[in-house]
């Protein structure tokens, strides 16, 4: 039997879907988290709900059969499965286009009233980029499939939670330089997690279907600005350096081998784009869905962990004074 609020998520142990179930619970939704291992992160899951309002559903691998048993129990699905690099058994293609395609055609086909799903801003324009074509692909199979699914396009989300602001810390934190790829001028519009999730949540609860949203925060940032705003959080010092194109793509061929990777030759082929609004779409500033929260001031709320003498260290303090 269908329940009218209950709210299917792919990729529940993200940031941003660890983000969302805590806002759905909280707000008396009904959350069906699925995860492909229940024991690795279903702990993790099940701390960001309120009792009584999350049900974990572990699926091994992505099958009509264990899906429609899902969509049946639900009345809106929200896709925020992606990848930042290949590995083994997870290709952009796959994750990128051949699940969305997936997921569109069964919510159709239980006729859910919503299908919300998860895309990346910036993209239209980096054809020699595998991620932003498989990307590309996957909206349109969606556009295909489910005409009144809504397609969220957000720049860089962030928190404490995330893979970006975090990893620059990590590496600021000890390294003595840093190399700018193409000069550092690549435009960034951050978002911060908790004002992508107050989106979804407002495009759920007014129902809005058929629409392809760009959502930024906002402030217009270049790649060395971002840098320059962590440096400053973290109270280091540390050489921007600009380098050759060719000492980036020797850079990212070694990063790519790590089992997960700083950074790889088809992320490298991204930078050369801005990540900003293409004014192709509406933006959540024009439905009226703030996202107020500025970059500087919330890396700030986390940076010190990455602070020599932490979170009590006597710069932070008078900081906040």
């Amino acid at each position: 039997m269908k329940n009218q609020d209950s709210i299917l998520i792919f990729g529940s142990s993200g940031q941003i879907g660890k983000a969302l179930i805590r806002k759905f619970t909280k707000n008396n939704y009904k959350v069906i988290a699925v995860t492909r291992s229940i024991h690795q992160k279903g702990y993790q899951i099940k701390t960001q709900s309120n009792y009584g309002y999350l049900e974990l559903e572990e699926i091994k691998s992505f099958n009509e059969t264990s899906i429609s048993k899902l969509m049946e129990r639900s009345s809106v699905c929200i896709n925020l499965i992606g990848i930042l690099f290949e590995k083994k058994n997870n290709h952009f293609n796959l994750l990128h286009s051949d699940l969305p395609f997936l997921l569109s055609k069964l919510a159709l086909k239980h006729s859910l009233k919503q299908f919300i799903h998860i895309s990346a801003l910036g993209i239209e324009l980096a054809k020699d980029s595998k991620y932003a074509m498989s990307k590309l692909d996957g909206e349109k199979y969606v556009k295909q499939n489910f005409n009144n699914a809504v397609i969220l396009k957000p720049s860089i989300v962030y928190s404490v939670d995330d893979n970006f602001t975090t990893n620059f810390m990590r590496l600021l934190n000890f390294l003595p330089f840093m190399p700018l790829y193409y000069g550092g001028q690549t435009k960034f519009t951050p978002i911060h997690v908790s004002d992508l999730t107050n989106i979804i949540f407002e495009i759920v609860q007014k129902k809005i279907i058929g629409e392809t949203i760009e959502c930024i925060g906002p402030e217009v940032l270049t790649f060395k600005e971002i840098l320059l705003k962590i440096l400053k959080s973290i109270n280091k010092k540390r050489f921007l350096i600009p380098v050759p194109l060719s000492f980036a793509k020797l850079n990212a061929k070694l990063f790519q081998l790590m089992p997960k990777p700083l950074l790889t030759i088809d992320q490298l082929k991204l930078l050369k784009y801005d990540n900003i609004v293409s004014k192709k779409y509406k933006t959540n500033f024009d439905f009226k869905m703030k996202a107020d929260r500025k970059f500087e001031d919330e890396i700030n709320r986390y940076s010190f962990n990455w602070t020599t003498g932490g979170q009590f260290s006597k710069k932070r303090i008078s900081k906040v004074k």
